[in-house]
């Protein structure tokens, strides 16, 4: 039999927003957007002030003030996140080595077997959201199970500000009652499709066959088939990497001239050698994003056989992919360049480095 495991999924509560709030006094107890303007943009994050009026990230900065006419917005401070970030980290690897990033605000932990020896995983994360409380001045919500979708789910719950456990005897009863469109891994545009087949909950989820699932929604219904059983089997990977690294920028008016197009691409450039440079990340594929001034958003990549280890071929590439555009025959809005296929110095290092000209 699987020996069951101690599992803390940590997350901080409107982080990018929190920060904010935080570090300006004027700002607390407002609706606060993260990114965007009042004219363009999206919203990168959203206070909890904000999204009482239906705001949230990746909203349209223009729909957004509609819902929430006093939204007050603020340019996103990146590296100060990650130094807050960092901190909250440091917190979690006082009790264990099994930390899992998500993202600069979310991390599952493994403490089955913790470095103070506390015998209750739902102790472990009392303490550590009292520390980050502590330390920090910002809140986490903090779910407790025994494996990860269980975990994630859980902090969901009592958010902000709170924790919720589900232990293995409560698993399958917390599971059936839960809605498809709560599930983590289930989306909105599945979610639906599952309502259209009368699935609502986990438990009409999990009355379906693991041969229906598989059929309406291909590799993914066994994942399905699983979780509605309270199973996840995935490991806290402590060697998660990060897939891409990009930078994106919207403009303050729409471009379709190259000279402007070409300046804008330079911005960008130069931002994403600074964070290749943070993250000591190379790749093979540089990809171009762009959104027009309708919202129709394309994307182009070239990728390289060998690993790219200069900057000025990342710019020539990306130059390439946005000629073969030109001439367009409307506004750009948003542009962005991303690095993936990534390799970092610490598992390069020693091999011989190919340039790649």
């Amino acid at each position: 039999m699987e020996r069951l495991r101690k599992i803390i999924h940590i997350d901080m509560d409107a982080f990018f927003a929190s920060v904010e709030q935080r570090d300006n006094p004027e700002l607390r107890g407002k609706p606060v957007a993260v990114g965007g303007s009042a004219q363009r943009g999206v919203v990168a994050a959203a206070s909890y002030e904000a999204r009482k009026f239906g705001v949230k990230s990746a909203l349209p900065s223009v729909t957004a003030k509609r819902h929430c006419p006093n939204l007050i917005f603020v340019k996103p401070r990146f590296d100060q996140y990650k130094r807050v970030s960092n901190q909250i980290r440091e917190i979690f690897a006082e009790y264990t080595p099994l930390i899992e990033p998500l993202s600069l605000d979310e991390a599952y932990l493994d403490v089955t077997e913790n470095l103070k020896g506390i015998e209750t995983a739902t102790e472990i994360a009392r303490q550590i959201r009292q520390k980050v409380k502590e330390q920090t001045q910002l809140t986490a919500s903090a779910g407790v199970s025994f494996n990860k979708f269980l975990a994630k789910t859980a902090s969901d719950v009592n958010k902000p500000d709170g924790m919720f456990v589900i232990k293995p005897h409560q698993a399958q009863a917390f599971v059936e009652k839960l809605e498809v469109r709560r599930f983590f891994g289930i989306g909105k545009v599945t979610a639906e499709k599952m309502v259209k087949l009368g699935i609502f909950t986990g438990k009409e989820l999990r009355e379906k066959s693991l041969e229906y699932l598989v059929n309406h929604f291909g590799k993914a219904g066994q994942y399905y088939y699983e979780i509605c059983r309270g199973e996840d089997h995935r490991q806290v990977n402590p060697e998660r990497i990060r897939k891409s690294v990009g930078v994106e920028n919207t403009f303050k008016t729409d471009y379709n001239e190259p000279d402007d197009l070409y300046r804008e691409l330079d911005i960008i450039l130069e931002e994403l050698q600074k964070r290749l440079q943070r993250s000591k990340a190379y790749g093979k594929t540089v990809t171009l994003k762009i959104k027009y001034q309708d919202f129709e958003q394309i994307t182009r990549s070239r990728t390289s056989q060998l690993l790219i280890m200069d900057q000025n071929t990342i710019g020539h590439m990306a130059y390439e992919l946005l000629n073969a555009l030109l001439p367009l025959n409307k506004g750009v809005r948003l542009m962005g360049v991303t690095l993936s296929n990534l390799e970092f110095a610490d598992e390069i290092e020693g091999r011989q480095l190919t340039l790649d000209f």
